[in-house]
This record gives C-alpha cells, structure tokens and sequence, in this order.
C-alpha cells in the first residue's frame, strides 16, 4: 500500500521512538513532548480537541499506520498517504496498544509463526514455525488462512473477524477470539509477512449475549412480579444458579419508589426465585436487616460481592444436609433508577472452581439497570391500572335493583389494562326492568371515567320512559358530543389521538305481557335459554356504535319468553366465547334452564380463567307477573268512563286490601288520568291497575298528544287534573307506543300484601 511520508515510528510496546518534523507540522506537538511516551496518549488528546484544531491537524491527507519488521522485533511506521483506503488507522492502532488481552503474532509469507509478543509487550520465539491456525484451533482454518493470504496480496488489513477456536491455547475449552491481519513489510518496502492478533473475547461476547438476552426477554409482561420473574429465568442457569428479586412492597402496588438510602423501616417483597438452595419463599415481606450487605446496597446503590463466609448467607440460603452453605459467591446489586429503590437482586453462585469476578459484577448491574427500567414500567402501568380499576368498580352499579319478577346475575372480569364496559339493571314503571350492558373501547382511566358518563346518561334518559331504540338514539348523541370533546383536546394530549368508540345493547323486559324488546348499538348476540334447557340465539339487527355519524335508526327485535327462561347478553368481546353458536363455552348455557345463575355464572367464569382480558355477561331468569296483581279494564270515549274507573278501581282495591287512605288518593288518580283522556285522547281508552311493589296507574289511548302540567291560578276551573296527580304519586310519565301512549303513575307502598 503507499505511503507517501512516514511521520512516526512506534515500537511494539506502543511508545514513540521517532517524531519528524512532518509530525510536528501536522500535529502540534514538538519531539520533546512525544518521544518516549505512548502513542494512545496523543490519540485520545487528538480525539477529544475540538473542531478547529482537529481540522488543522487532520489537514486534507489520510493516515497510514503498517508493521515493519525483520521477524524478531516490529515497529509501526504512521504514513501521510493520498490512499482513499486512509483515515482510520489511528484508531486501529490506539485499539490495537489499548487491548491488554491482545496479543501480536510475527508470521512468515506461509503463515507460519515467528515470535509472539509477551505481555510485557516483547516478542519471543513461541510455537515458532507452527501454522497460526493450528496455535488457535480455529474453527475454520481454511476461511482464516485465504483471509491472511489475501491480506499478503493487496496489502488491506482485515480487522475485526469473530473468529471460534475448537480448542484454545492452553487446551482448556472452547473460545471465541477476535482476530486482525496486517501485512508485514521490511523498511525497503518488501512484503515479509503478516501481523496477526488475536483477543480472546469469550467473557465479552458472553456478556454481550446474556445482557442482549436480558434486554430481549424481561419487559414482555406489564405486572412488577411477572417482570421479575422474566428476569431470574433469563438468568438462571447461564449466570448464576440461583437468583432472587426483593422489590420495595410499595412498588409491587404501584406506588412511588423511595429515594436512596432506604431505612429499615421499608418492607420488601420477595417477588421471584429461580434456582435451589434459597430459604425464603416467594412472597416473603420482611424488613432489611441492618449491618448487612441488603442494607448497605439500599444505602449507598453500590452492588457487593460476598464470598461464601459472610455470617448473612445463613439466613438466606440453605446449607447442604451435612456440609457447610451450598453458595460460594454471591453478588447482591441494587434495581434503582435515578436514586429511586425499586428493590435489589441477588445472584448465588455454588461451585469453588467459578465464582464471581468484577467482570460479572459490572454486568450484573447492567443486567440490573434494564429490569429497572422493566419493573419501573410495570410499576407505573400498575398504578394507572389500580385507579382506573377502582373508578369503574365504583361506577358500576354496587348492587342490582331487586325485581320480583326477573332474577339477576352478573360475571365482570375486570381485564388487565382497565377496560371500560358496564352493565345495568333499572327498574321501570309498570313492574318493567331494564337491562343494559355496554363497552367504551380503550383502555385506563379515560375508557373508565367515559364509561361513567354513558352509564349516568342512560339512567337519565331511562327516567323519560324511552323505548330501547329512541334510548340508543338520545345515548349517541351524548356519546357524539363527548368524542367532538375529545377531538377538540390540545393536540399534545395522548387522549386527542384516541377516537371514542362504545356499544351499547339494551333490552327490556314486561313481566306482564313476557316480552323482552331489544335493541343494540353495535354487535349483540342474546341467548334465551328455555325452561327445557334448550338455548336460542335471538336475531338482534346491529345498529351503529354510539359515536358513529350514520344517523340510520336502530332496530328493536320483540321476543315472547316463557316464565323462568334464561336471558343471556354480554359485551362484543365475550359473545364469541360465550355467546355465538359455535362458542366454546355454549354447552354451558346448553341445559340451564334449572340451573341458580350464580353457579352458571362460577362456570362461566372457570371456562374465561385463562384469558388475559375483561369479561362481562349478564345473566337474567324471568318471571311472570300473577294474573291477580294486574287489573285491566276497557273504558268507553264518554263522560262515563270516569264513574265506571272509580267503582272498578274500588272494588279491586278492596280485594288487594289497600287501606282506605290510598284507596281514595288512587280513585282520584284514575278519575284525573281517564278524565283527560275522554277529554284530550282518542279511543280506545284502557285502564290498568297493577299492585306489586308499586301501585301503578295506567290509562292508554291512541292519541299520540302528551299532556302536561299546569299550574292554574285560583280563578281557573281546568288545568289542576296533573298537577294533582304529580301532587299524589312518587312518579308519573308518558310511554309512547307505536299506536298512541300510555299516561301511567305509580305510589311507592312497599311490599303488597296478600290478596283477601
């Protein structure tokens, strides 16, 4: 390779024995500053000046840096070259008189070897004449001799190669070296051979391995304990032959980790142990001993390596059945992060012949630094995942309204991440109830709290006596405007970049008629399973998620139900393992009819234990109304239908055994209602006392005119019909029909008591 001007010569220990007035020039440096120093001195001067001064001693030219030798001693010749191959060799060289494991190999043009260098950095003749592939046992000798005789040939080195041995120089094991090639010229420039050397890097590349191993494998999983757990297994056996992780009791809730140094009073969890011959057991919460290596590491964050003789062990491993403790060497390292204590870990080693060095002590406190950062994750999503979990427990109902006529059960499982999906049960005029189940796509707090709002929004609407699908309709307005919200956030909020997604089905069920009326926003697959224990997936038309901006109506599907059937539903994401017809755990519902739902639902629940997300399935068991709390009488368009509801309305009181005092506040009630529908409504009129938890009055006519209260002055002598009936009853309203409407009120008594 050419070389135009050499600058310097450095010996093979790397000191300067010659610095020309081409070097001065080129670097600043006078003779009397360099000779006689290291070479790796100026180097690392040269890579740290700054811009302006680099650029004047780099000038435009390259370096060369070639061996020169005569086969007993070797010198490095550093040349200003033109070459387009020039410019890194510095660095090659500074890498090369840097390495204290390398050693330099003088071969001859066949390879063979000459003289090696000593440690001192000498070279003496060693295993002179033998090939330099059968010296290392390369792996491949055949790729490693054409590599060196191509290195002979154009002059360019060759750095850098990973190169395996079958057997290593003392015969001991297998090892893996890096080896370079530089082709050896005499001062005439007359090619003599090749510079050959080789590092063995066994315990770097090992390292490299298992720290890359440990960066790979631990971090999958968002739970403290299951990062710790990632963690000793990648570990064990390959580093150490057992390892146990103690995280502060805090952390593990996901609570803030506690500046160094932690005091006694801070408890850690033993969360994960991989290995044998360890005395505590996972689960463990104890208090850091003081004077001992767990306490001084919490103190001051600097990892310790313990031989098998310190008194601490005895607590902490056990000892063979009649020998001495089974650990020989222990390494006992902080998991911190920012002079935060998340905890400590601790690796055992058991054999004499291989215990820990400072090597290992160094990589295990880069192995540390990772499953902090790992177990600092899960941390903080564990904090977000208790807060929301908390606010959607919260805001579910914390108990089910208590219908006679419809028995209820609920399976939630809350998911990993906090999803957002609800249920209801409301109770409706006329002995109706309502159920609900409905999902807020998403994850954490935000799904939870939007999950409220839904949720509070249909307990509203449920107070207008809305049929499902006008429900739906008014619900995904609320929904549209909560998403607009949502879009409308500061661009560097994460949650403007979550578009709001929910569904929502809701059925109703009439215990009188036994009918349920269902309409859904988004996929439902409602199961009826029948008193014979044969199932049936009702046929529910999907209607548009909540926040979708098709305004298409939804559909409502009215099914017919025998008293004590079954009625399943639950969100999209468990009607497929559920629900659907092809559903794994279908053959639960199958036969149920019989069955208490709250061991259907523990089924149920068994069958979903080994899925990693939320659940919900609402479970109902009908029932009828007896024919002899409901009255229903057919009332003519004239003057005389007031009269003839009173006396119908009286007699059946008196058979139910209502005191006198709500009998009154009842005939006046039906005098007011069919009053006003003579008056106001179309015929035909209907009226219909039901007595259950309620005493509900209803009188239905065809008319689809609602009437209202009005607040008529002394002078008036119409206008006071509602405002008495608002006056008398706990709650009247309006039901819409496809045919009219249906004008109801009802007076809280408590329990009925038994027909006379």
């Amino acid at each position: 390779m050419p070389c135009d001007e050499v600058l310097v010569l450095i010996d093979d220990s790397g000191r300067v024995v010659e610095w020309k007035d081409a070097a001065e020039n080129r670097f600043g440096w006078p003779a009397e500053q360099v000779v006689g120093r290291s070479v790796t001195t100026f180097l690392r001067q040269l890579a740290t000046a700054d811009e302006w001064q680099r650029e004047v001693r780099a000038g435009t030219a390259g370096l060369l840096v070639r061996p020169v030798g005569d086969g007993a001693s070797l010198l490095w010749h550093v040349c200003e070259s033109q070459s387009a191959a020039a410019g890194h060799d510095l660095a090659v060289l500074q890498s090369l008189l840097t390495r204290s494991s390398l050693r330099m190999h003088i071969l001859d043009d066949r390879l063979r070897v000459v003289s090696t260098s000593t440690e001192a950095g000498e070279f003496r003749p060693s295993a002179e004449g033998m090939p330099f592939t059968e010296l290392y046992g390369f792996a491949g000798p055949e790729d490693e001799t054409a590599v060196a005789h191509g290195v002979i040939e154009d002059g360019r080195a060759v750095m850098n190669r990973l190169v395996w041995s079958t057997t290593s120089p003392d015969r001991q094991m297998r090892r893996l070296h890096l080896v370079s090639y530089f082709r050896l010229e005499d001062g005439q420039g007359h090619v003599m051979g090749v510079v050959a050397t080789a590092a063995d890097v066994t315990a770097r590349e090992y390292a490299r391995a298992l720290l890359d191993r440990v960066r790979t494998e631990v971090g999958h999983r968002l739970s403290v304990t299951d990062v710790c757990r990632e963690f000793v297994q990648a570990l064990v056996p390959d580093f150490a032959e057992a390892v146990d992780v103690e995280v502060v009791e805090g952390v593990v809730l996901g609570g803030e980790p506690p500046f160094a140094p932690v005091t006694g009073d801070v408890l850690l969890r033993r969360v994960a142990i991989e290995g044998s011959a360890l005395e505590q057991p996972v689960g463990d919460v104890h208090a850091s001993t003081p004077a001992t290596p767990t306490s001084r590491v919490l103190s001051d964050l600097q990892p310790r390596l313990i031989s098998g003789h310190e008194p601490w062990l005895t607590t902490r491993v056990r000892s063979d059945t009649d020998g001495p403790l089974r650990a020989r060497s222990v390494i006992v390292a902080p998991l911190e992060l920012h002079g935060q204590v998340l905890g400590l870990v601790s690796f055992y080693r058991h054999h004499l012949d291989d215990p820990f060095s400072e090597d290992d002590l160094a990589l295990a406190m880069a192995m540390c630094g990772h499953a902090a950062l790992c177990v600092n994750n899960a941390r903080q999503y564990m904090r977000e995942w208790i807060i929301a979990s908390t606010v959607q427990r919260r805001l579910l109902p914390q108990r089910s309204a208590e219908q006679p006529t419809l028995e209820t059960d609920v399976l939630h499982l809350p998911g990993s991440q906090g999803e957002g999906a609800w249920f209801d049960v409301i109770a409706l005029p006329s002995e109706r109830t309502a159920l609900v189940v409905g999902d807020v796509a998403g994850q954490g707090i935000a799904s939870a709290v939007t999950m409220g709002l839904l949720r509070t929004a249909i307990h509203t609407l449920m107070a207008l006596d809305l049929q499902p699908d006008e429900l739906l309709a008014r619900l995904s307005d609320t929904a549209a405007r909560l998403a607009n919200e949502r879009a409308a956030l500061p661009s560097e909020d994460s949650l403007q970049r979550e578009p709001l997604t929910a569904t929502c089905t809701i059925a109703v069920y009439d215990p009188i008629d036994l009918t349920l009326t269902i309409a859904s926003a988004g996929p439902a697959k409602p199961v009826v399973v029948c008193p014979d224990g044969m199932s049936i997936n009702v046929t529910v038309p999907e209607g548009p998620s909540l926040t979708a901006r098709d305004i298409s109506p939804y559909p409502v599907t009215t099914v017919h139900l025998a008293a004590d059937s079954i009625f399943a539903m639950g969100e999209p994401a468990i009607a497929d393992a559920v629900l659907a017809a092809a559903a794994r755990l279908r053959t639960l519902l199958e036969g149920a009819g019989v069955r208490q739902l709250a061991d259907l639902r523990a089924e149920i629940a068994r069958g979903l234990s080994d899925q990693n997300r939320a659940a919900m399935v609402l479970l109902a068991r009908t029932k009828s109304l007896a024919e002899e709390r409901v009255m229903t009488l057919a009332l003519p368009d004239g003057p005389e239908a007031a009269p003839m509801a009173r006396a119908a309305s009286r007699r059946q009181l008196e058979v139910w055994g209502v005191d006198e005092e709500i009998g009154y506040a009842t005939e006046l009630i039906v005098s007011e209602l069919v009053g006003n529908a003579v008056r106001y409504g179309a015929p035909p009129l209907c009226l219909r006392l039901i007595y259950d938890q309620m005493l509900t009055c209803e009188v239905s006519d065809t008319s689809p005119g609602a009437p209202r209260v009005m607040h008529a002055r002394s002078s008036d002598e119409t206008g006071r019909g509602l405002f008495i009936v608002a006056s008398l009853t706990d709650q009247w309203g309006i039901r819409y029909r496809p045919q009219g409407k249906i004008v109801w009120a009802q007076q809280q008594r408590g329990r009925p008591t038994p027909p006379v």
